[in-house]
């Protein structure tokens, strides 16, 4: 399980519940498919999928989460023409003009008449709590899916104080400094991809793939006033990822390690999930280290 995105919460305080008392306030969220006329659904899951008994998978001081959503696809293009058929046919059979009113409460019953027919898709949002760290790291690159998640968590416990970490030095400043100075600090090297941005012109932006971030024409950039909003780095050989200017962390990828797939007859899914979390957990908790250090730290979010 190696996480591709890292969206960070801070703990303002502890969750209070044990890891026993977590799973059985999860139960009560648990997931269940969407009936015929729910548009959509969403609670936990295991983890580990089928395979999985549990809503919660605990490795030391890391506590993983998996919420489902399950919705219902129906285009609106499908219902627009299914009740433009069905308003043609009522004027034609009742010989008068259908007006706007009662044109929505058509609509409305084509909607609750096609929904039980449409396709469901299922969309898993992982997630752990780190005691250790004091935080939630959600796999999304989404930021309306990591607040998903947690309002449900928040919903399951009944109580979760968090907060966006808040750098004491502004992410956008240190990042262009590097990009100037060509250099990066606490062992982050620069990659190849960046994207800048206009302060006085949010629209004007400049988006680098695969090229020399230290050619003349990124520096031009720089000098003309551009921001980094995102860049690539590679972390002490290990780890690769995009940094965001609001401390996002996008396409993460565990380069200095092995990701081969376990020999089936040694490992179950289970033990090969419970490795691949601890080796996961316990490098990110060193990256993070330096990439709150590389930011002059965080403030306190307790004010």
């Amino acid at each position: 399980m190696w996480f591709k995105n890292a969206r960070l919460y801070c703990l303002n305080e502890a969750i209070g519940a044990s890891p026993e008392e977590i799973e059985k306030k999860l139960t009560e969220q648990i997931f269940h498919p969407c009936s015929s006329h729910d548009k959509s659904k969403y609670g936990w899951i295991s983890p580990l999928g089928k395979q999985g008994e549990m809503l919660t998978h605990v490795q030391g001081d890391y506590i993983m989460l998996c919420a489902q959503k399950q919705e219902r696809l129906l285009p609106s293009s499908v219902v627009n023409e299914a009740a433009d058929e069905k308003v043609a046919e009522l004027e034609e059979r009742q010989g008068r003009k259908i007006y706007r009113k009662e044109k929505r409460q058509i609509k409305d019953d084509v909607f609750v008449s096609l929904l039980p027919r449409a396709f469901t898709r299922n969309q898993q949002t992982f997630a752990y709590i780190s005691t250790k760290d004091n935080l939630i790291v959600v796999n999304s690159a989404s930021a309306s899916k990591a607040e998903a998640l947690l309002s449900l968590l928040r919903e399951s416990l009944g109580s979760l104080k968090v907060s966006i970490p808040d750098a004491n030095r502004a992410p956008s400043d240190v990042m262009t400094r590097w990009l100037k100075e060509q250099h990066a600090s606490d062992h982050f090297l620069i990659d190849e991809d960046c994207e800048l941005y206009n302060p006085t012109d949010g629209s004007n932006i400049v988006r680098c793939k695969g090229q020399d971030l230290f050619s003349d024409e990124i520096q031009s950039h720089l000098e003309a006033g551009k921001q980094v909003k995102n860049l690539g780095v590679t972390w002490n050989s290990l780890l690769s990822c995009s940094l965001g200017d609001d401390l996002s962390i996008k396409r993460l990828k565990f380069v200095g390690m092995k990701q081969e797939e376990a020999n089936e007859e040694i490992e179950s899914a289970a033990q090969k999930f419970d490795q691949e979390f601890a080796v996961m957990t316990l490098e990110l908790s060193n990256f993070f280290k330096s990439f709150f250090a590389a930011f002059g730290g965080l403030q306190d979010p307790k004010g």
